[in-house]
Protein backbone atom coordinates (compact mmCIF):
# COMPACT_ATOMS: atom_id res chain seq x y z
CA UNK A 1 0.00 0.00 0.00
CA UNK A 2 1.40 3.29 -1.04
CA UNK A 3 2.71 5.59 1.81
CA UNK A 4 0.42 8.72 2.56
CA UNK A 5 3.11 11.31 0.80
CA UNK A 6 3.12 9.21 -2.31
CA UNK A 7 -0.79 9.66 -2.11
CA UNK A 8 -0.55 13.49 -2.05
CA UNK A 9 2.10 13.11 -4.94
CA UNK A 10 -0.39 11.00 -7.21
CA UNK A 11 -2.77 13.62 -6.46
CA UNK A 12 -0.77 16.57 -6.92
CA UNK A 13 0.27 14.36 -10.28
CA UNK A 14 -3.09 14.21 -11.18
CA UNK A 15 -4.21 18.05 -10.86
CA UNK A 16 -1.23 19.21 -13.36
CA UNK A 17 -2.13 16.39 -15.82
CA UNK A 18 -6.18 17.56 -15.70
CA UNK A 19 -5.13 21.00 -15.77
CA UNK A 20 -2.33 20.92 -18.85
CA UNK A 21 -5.29 18.43 -20.70
CA UNK A 22 -7.42 21.87 -19.99
CA UNK A 23 -5.16 24.15 -21.39
CA UNK A 24 -4.07 21.88 -24.22
CA UNK A 25 -7.73 21.34 -25.49
CA UNK A 26 -9.08 24.39 -25.11
CA UNK A 27 -5.83 25.78 -27.14
CA UNK A 28 -6.70 23.28 -29.46
CA UNK A 29 -10.26 24.97 -30.16
CA UNK A 30 -9.06 28.24 -30.61
CA UNK A 31 -7.22 27.27 -33.83
CA UNK A 32 -10.22 24.55 -34.82
CA UNK A 33 -12.69 27.30 -34.99
CA UNK A 34 -10.17 29.76 -36.61
CA UNK A 35 -9.84 27.31 -39.22
CA UNK A 36 -13.35 26.84 -39.41
CA UNK A 37 -14.75 30.26 -39.42
CA UNK A 38 -11.82 32.02 -40.47
CA UNK A 39 -9.96 30.17 -43.33
CA UNK A 40 -12.83 27.17 -44.26
CA UNK A 41 -10.17 24.81 -44.10
CA UNK A 42 -11.95 21.36 -43.24
CA UNK A 43 -8.67 19.18 -43.30
CA UNK A 44 -7.55 21.45 -40.75
CA UNK A 45 -10.44 21.32 -38.70
CA UNK A 46 -10.64 17.68 -38.91
CA UNK A 47 -7.06 17.10 -37.78
CA UNK A 48 -7.76 19.65 -34.70
CA UNK A 49 -10.62 17.70 -33.70
CA UNK A 50 -9.24 15.00 -33.74
CA UNK A 51 -6.23 15.84 -31.65
CA UNK A 52 -8.82 17.16 -28.98
CA UNK A 53 -11.09 13.58 -29.11
CA UNK A 54 -7.80 12.01 -28.21
CA UNK A 55 -6.92 14.01 -25.57
CA UNK A 56 -10.63 13.90 -24.22
CA UNK A 57 -10.43 10.58 -23.95
CA UNK A 58 -7.32 10.06 -21.90
CA UNK A 59 -9.45 12.93 -19.52
CA UNK A 60 -10.02 10.36 -16.28
CA UNK A 61 -12.00 10.81 -14.05
CA UNK A 62 -9.27 10.33 -11.19
CA UNK A 63 -7.40 13.27 -12.87
CA UNK A 64 -10.67 15.29 -13.00
CA UNK A 65 -11.32 14.03 -9.05
CA UNK A 66 -8.20 15.81 -8.56
CA UNK A 67 -9.02 19.29 -9.47
CA UNK A 68 -9.39 20.68 -6.41
CA UNK A 69 -7.08 18.47 -4.21
CA UNK A 70 -4.85 21.61 -3.21
CA UNK A 71 -5.72 25.31 -3.91
CA UNK A 72 -4.10 27.26 -6.34
CA UNK A 73 -2.54 30.26 -5.08
CA UNK A 74 -1.78 31.60 -9.20
CA UNK A 75 -5.11 31.37 -10.43
CA UNK A 76 -6.09 34.36 -12.39
CA UNK A 77 -2.74 35.43 -13.07
CA UNK A 78 -2.73 37.27 -16.47
CA UNK A 79 0.77 38.67 -18.22
CA UNK A 80 0.70 42.26 -19.83
CA UNK A 81 1.92 40.08 -23.26
CA UNK A 82 -1.74 38.68 -23.17
CA UNK A 83 -2.90 41.79 -24.52
CA UNK A 84 -0.91 43.14 -27.02
CA UNK A 85 -2.54 39.67 -29.66
CA UNK A 86 -4.03 41.88 -32.03
CA UNK A 87 -3.34 40.45 -34.88
CA UNK A 88 -4.98 36.53 -35.71
CA UNK A 89 -1.31 35.27 -36.51
CA UNK A 90 -0.82 36.41 -32.78
CA UNK A 91 -3.63 34.43 -31.17
CA UNK A 92 -2.56 31.68 -33.75
CA UNK A 93 1.02 31.51 -32.31
CA UNK A 94 -0.12 32.16 -28.85
CA UNK A 95 -2.71 29.46 -29.26
CA UNK A 96 0.10 26.66 -30.60
CA UNK A 97 2.80 27.51 -27.39
CA UNK A 98 0.07 27.18 -25.17
CA UNK A 99 -0.68 23.77 -26.60
CA UNK A 100 2.58 22.86 -27.15
CA UNK A 101 3.93 23.35 -23.17
CA UNK A 102 0.25 21.75 -22.24
CA UNK A 103 1.53 18.91 -24.15
CA UNK A 104 5.29 18.93 -23.05
CA UNK A 105 3.87 18.69 -19.12
CA UNK A 106 1.33 16.27 -20.03
CA UNK A 107 4.13 13.91 -21.62
CA UNK A 108 5.95 14.52 -18.85
CA UNK A 109 4.06 13.64 -16.03
CA UNK A 110 2.00 11.25 -17.75
CA UNK A 111 4.71 8.71 -18.50
CA UNK A 112 5.25 6.71 -15.25
CA UNK A 113 1.09 5.87 -14.88
CA UNK A 114 -0.25 6.38 -18.43
CA UNK A 115 1.95 5.68 -21.32
CA UNK A 116 -0.50 5.93 -23.81
CA UNK A 117 -1.72 9.27 -22.77
CA UNK A 118 2.43 10.45 -22.62
CA UNK A 119 2.77 9.28 -25.86
CA UNK A 120 -0.27 10.77 -27.68
CA UNK A 121 0.60 14.20 -25.61
CA UNK A 122 3.96 13.70 -27.59
CA UNK A 123 2.45 13.09 -31.13
CA UNK A 124 0.26 16.03 -31.07
CA UNK A 125 3.03 18.37 -29.97
CA UNK A 126 5.05 17.77 -33.21
CA UNK A 127 2.10 17.63 -35.32
CA UNK A 128 1.09 21.42 -33.56
CA UNK A 129 4.72 22.43 -34.72
CA UNK A 130 3.32 21.71 -38.54
CA UNK A 131 0.18 23.00 -37.73
CA UNK A 132 0.88 26.50 -36.68
CA UNK A 133 2.93 27.32 -39.88
CA UNK A 134 0.01 26.05 -42.15
CA UNK A 135 -2.15 27.95 -39.60
CA UNK A 136 -0.26 31.39 -40.51
CA UNK A 137 0.55 30.32 -44.13
CA UNK A 138 -2.98 29.98 -44.50
CA UNK A 139 -3.52 33.45 -42.78
CA UNK A 140 -1.09 34.46 -45.98
CA UNK A 141 -3.54 33.27 -48.86
CA UNK A 142 -6.87 34.59 -46.46
CA UNK A 143 -5.20 38.10 -47.01
CA UNK A 144 -4.37 37.62 -50.62
CA UNK A 145 -7.69 36.33 -51.75
CA UNK A 146 -9.17 39.40 -50.09
CA UNK A 147 -7.49 41.67 -52.29
CA UNK A 148 -8.63 39.13 -55.47
CA UNK A 149 -12.04 39.92 -53.97
CA UNK A 150 -11.64 43.68 -53.84
CA UNK A 151 -10.33 44.32 -57.05
CA UNK A 152 -11.82 44.36 -60.31
CA UNK A 153 -8.63 45.03 -62.56
CA UNK A 154 -5.88 42.16 -62.88
CA UNK A 155 -2.98 43.81 -64.35
CA UNK A 156 -0.58 41.47 -66.95
CA UNK A 157 2.47 42.55 -68.51
CA UNK A 158 4.11 42.11 -72.00
CA UNK A 159 8.08 42.48 -72.44
CA UNK A 160 8.75 45.94 -72.80
CA UNK A 161 12.37 48.03 -72.62
CA UNK A 162 10.75 50.32 -69.43
CA UNK A 163 8.64 47.80 -67.85
CA UNK A 164 10.02 48.20 -64.26
CA UNK A 165 8.97 51.87 -64.48
CA UNK A 166 5.91 51.44 -66.10
CA UNK A 167 4.66 49.15 -63.45
CA UNK A 168 6.16 51.23 -60.70
CA UNK A 169 3.63 54.06 -62.04
CA UNK A 170 0.47 51.47 -62.41
CA UNK A 171 0.94 50.72 -58.53
CA UNK A 172 1.17 54.18 -58.11
CA UNK A 173 -2.34 54.71 -60.35
CA UNK A 174 -4.00 51.80 -58.12
CA UNK A 175 -3.27 48.95 -60.03
CA UNK A 176 -3.09 46.01 -57.35
CA UNK A 177 -3.04 43.11 -58.83
CA UNK A 178 0.12 42.28 -61.74
CA UNK A 179 1.40 39.27 -63.46
CA UNK A 180 4.60 39.56 -64.48
CA UNK A 181 4.32 37.31 -67.94
CA UNK A 182 7.58 36.84 -70.15
CA UNK A 183 8.43 34.71 -73.45
CA UNK A 184 11.97 35.37 -72.94
CA UNK A 185 14.55 32.55 -72.16
CA UNK A 186 16.52 34.05 -70.24
CA UNK A 187 15.59 33.30 -66.46
CA UNK A 188 18.30 34.89 -64.46
CA UNK A 189 16.96 38.45 -66.17
CA UNK A 190 13.42 36.80 -65.04
CA UNK A 191 14.55 36.50 -62.36
CA UNK A 192 16.48 39.17 -62.24
CA UNK A 193 13.32 41.16 -62.91
CA UNK A 194 10.52 39.18 -61.05
CA UNK A 195 12.79 40.42 -57.55
CA UNK A 196 12.05 44.01 -58.28
CA UNK A 197 8.86 43.99 -59.19
CA UNK A 198 7.78 41.78 -55.62
CA UNK A 199 9.45 44.55 -54.19
CA UNK A 200 7.53 47.18 -55.40
CA UNK A 201 4.28 45.10 -55.76
CA UNK A 202 4.83 44.66 -51.69
CA UNK A 203 5.66 48.48 -51.22
CA UNK A 204 2.08 49.34 -52.28
CA UNK A 205 0.25 46.39 -50.45
CA UNK A 206 -0.16 44.36 -54.14
CA UNK A 207 -0.14 40.83 -55.27
CA UNK A 208 2.36 40.22 -57.32
CA UNK A 209 2.04 36.37 -59.47
CA UNK A 210 4.63 35.09 -62.00
CA UNK A 211 2.63 33.46 -65.23
CA UNK A 212 3.67 29.81 -66.07
CA UNK A 213 6.88 29.53 -63.85
CA UNK A 214 6.22 27.97 -60.49
CA UNK A 215 10.19 28.05 -59.89
CA UNK A 216 10.56 31.76 -60.87
CA UNK A 217 7.70 32.70 -58.15
CA UNK A 218 9.37 30.57 -55.65
CA UNK A 219 12.57 31.98 -56.12
CA UNK A 220 11.31 35.38 -56.36
CA UNK A 221 9.10 35.01 -53.17
CA UNK A 222 5.55 36.11 -55.41
CA UNK A 223 2.45 35.66 -53.85
CA UNK A 224 1.53 32.83 -56.44
CA UNK A 225 1.67 31.66 -59.97
CA UNK A 226 -1.07 31.54 -62.92
CA UNK A 227 -1.15 28.53 -64.87
CA UNK A 228 -2.44 27.42 -68.07
CA UNK A 229 -3.56 24.31 -69.57
CA UNK A 230 -0.59 22.62 -70.38
CA UNK A 231 1.16 23.79 -67.62
CA UNK A 232 2.24 21.90 -64.09
CA UNK A 233 -1.10 20.45 -62.82
CA UNK A 234 -2.68 22.25 -60.29
CA UNK A 235 -2.64 19.49 -57.37
CA UNK A 236 1.28 19.51 -58.60
CA UNK A 237 1.63 22.98 -57.87
CA UNK A 238 -0.26 23.50 -54.49
CA UNK A 239 2.45 20.70 -53.13
CA UNK A 240 5.64 22.62 -54.24
CA UNK A 241 3.92 26.12 -53.12
CA UNK A 242 2.07 25.25 -50.22
CA UNK A 243 -1.26 26.61 -49.38
CA UNK A 244 0.32 30.29 -48.23
CA UNK A 245 0.57 31.59 -51.97
CA UNK A 246 -2.28 31.52 -54.63
CA UNK A 247 -2.88 29.54 -57.94
CA UNK A 248 -4.90 31.41 -60.83
CA UNK A 249 -5.88 28.45 -63.50
CA UNK A 250 -6.87 29.59 -67.59
CA UNK A 251 -9.87 28.19 -68.90
CA UNK A 252 -12.32 28.33 -71.56
CA UNK A 253 -14.54 25.59 -70.98
CA UNK A 254 -17.02 24.47 -68.85
CA UNK A 255 -15.15 20.88 -67.74
CA UNK A 256 -11.74 22.87 -67.16
CA UNK A 257 -13.37 25.88 -65.37
CA UNK A 258 -14.62 22.87 -63.04
CA UNK A 259 -11.58 20.89 -62.56
CA UNK A 260 -9.82 23.80 -61.53
CA UNK A 261 -12.27 24.78 -59.06
CA UNK A 262 -12.84 21.36 -57.52
CA UNK A 263 -8.66 21.36 -57.58
CA UNK A 264 -8.74 24.34 -55.29
CA UNK A 265 -7.96 26.83 -57.63
CA UNK A 266 -8.23 30.43 -55.58
CA UNK A 267 -9.33 32.52 -58.75
CA UNK A 268 -9.79 31.74 -62.63
CA UNK A 269 -9.20 33.61 -65.97
CA UNK A 270 -11.74 33.14 -68.42
CA UNK A 271 -11.58 33.92 -72.04
CA UNK A 272 -10.89 35.03 -74.26
CA UNK A 273 -13.87 36.99 -74.34
CA UNK A 274 -13.36 38.86 -77.64
CA UNK A 275 -11.03 38.40 -80.49
CA UNK A 276 -7.10 38.89 -78.85
CA UNK A 277 -3.84 38.74 -80.94
CA UNK A 278 -2.55 37.61 -77.96
CA UNK A 279 -4.44 34.26 -78.61
CA UNK A 280 -5.05 34.65 -82.10
CA UNK A 281 -5.76 30.46 -82.31
CA UNK A 282 -8.28 30.59 -79.99
CA UNK A 283 -12.27 31.55 -80.53
CA UNK A 284 -13.73 34.47 -78.58
CA UNK A 285 -16.19 33.32 -76.25
CA UNK A 286 -18.69 35.94 -76.78
CA UNK A 287 -20.80 37.36 -73.54
CA UNK A 288 -23.34 35.11 -73.56
CA UNK A 289 -21.31 32.04 -73.14
CA UNK A 290 -19.55 33.54 -71.05
CA UNK A 291 -22.48 34.27 -68.64
CA UNK A 292 -23.70 30.48 -68.97
CA UNK A 293 -19.93 29.44 -68.03
CA UNK A 294 -19.47 31.81 -64.84
CA UNK A 295 -22.90 31.44 -63.33
CA UNK A 296 -22.01 29.04 -60.53
CA UNK A 297 -19.00 30.15 -59.99
CA UNK A 298 -18.43 31.10 -56.10
CA UNK A 299 -14.29 31.98 -56.43
CA UNK A 300 -13.18 35.27 -58.44
CA UNK A 301 -12.48 35.02 -61.68
CA UNK A 302 -11.40 37.66 -64.04
CA UNK A 303 -12.32 38.38 -67.91
CA UNK A 304 -9.81 38.15 -70.09
CA UNK A 305 -9.09 38.27 -73.76
CA UNK A 306 -9.41 41.33 -76.42
CA UNK A 307 -10.96 43.48 -73.56
CA UNK A 308 -10.76 47.26 -73.90
CA UNK A 309 -12.06 50.54 -72.82
CA UNK A 310 -14.66 50.56 -74.77
CA UNK A 311 -16.02 47.38 -74.27
CA UNK A 312 -15.88 47.41 -70.62
CA UNK A 313 -19.88 49.07 -70.54
CA UNK A 314 -21.26 46.50 -72.14
CA UNK A 315 -19.31 43.81 -69.67
CA UNK A 316 -21.08 45.57 -66.84
CA UNK A 317 -24.16 45.72 -67.62
CA UNK A 318 -23.71 42.36 -67.75
CA UNK A 319 -22.44 42.09 -64.18
CA UNK A 320 -19.40 41.35 -65.51
CA UNK A 321 -17.19 43.46 -63.27
CA UNK A 322 -13.95 41.74 -63.20
CA UNK A 323 -11.19 41.96 -66.50
CA UNK A 324 -7.56 41.01 -66.92
CA UNK A 325 -5.84 43.05 -69.36
CA UNK A 326 -2.86 43.60 -71.31
CA UNK A 327 -2.46 44.94 -74.35
CA UNK A 328 -4.73 47.87 -74.04
CA UNK A 329 -2.75 49.03 -71.00
CA UNK A 330 0.77 48.03 -71.65
CA UNK A 331 0.87 49.73 -74.90
CA UNK A 332 -0.74 52.73 -74.22
CA UNK A 333 1.54 55.87 -74.37
CA UNK A 334 0.58 56.35 -70.90
CA UNK A 335 -0.17 53.28 -69.09
CA UNK A 336 -0.49 54.55 -65.70
CA UNK A 337 -2.88 56.99 -67.16
CA UNK A 338 -5.07 54.08 -68.94
CA UNK A 339 -5.12 52.18 -65.91
CA UNK A 340 -6.75 54.89 -63.99
CA UNK A 341 -9.44 54.89 -66.53
CA UNK A 342 -10.55 51.85 -66.31
CA UNK A 343 -10.20 51.26 -62.85
CA UNK A 344 -12.61 54.49 -62.53
CA UNK A 345 -14.97 52.82 -65.23
CA UNK A 346 -14.84 49.80 -63.57
CA UNK A 347 -15.61 51.08 -60.31
CA UNK A 348 -18.04 53.13 -61.70
CA UNK A 349 -16.65 56.24 -60.64
CA UNK A 350 -16.92 59.51 -62.51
Amino acid sequence: MKNNQNQKDDLRIAQIIDANLDRAREGLRVLEDWARYGLDRVDIVKKLKDFRQILGSHHLDFYKNARNFSEDNCNGLSHPEQFKRIHTENIISSNSSRIQEALRVLEEFSRNNNYELSKAASYIRYEIYSLEIELIKAKCNKNLNEILIGNNLYLITNEKADLILDIENLLLGGVKIIQYRFKEKNDSKNLKKAKIIKGLCKKHGAIFIVNDRIDIALASEADGVHLGQHDLDLISARKILGFSKIIGISANNEQDINQAIENGCDYLGIGPVFKTNTKKNKKPLGIDNLKKLTKDIKIPWFAIGGIKNENIPKLKSNNINKVAIISEIMNDENPKNKAMIILKSLNDEN
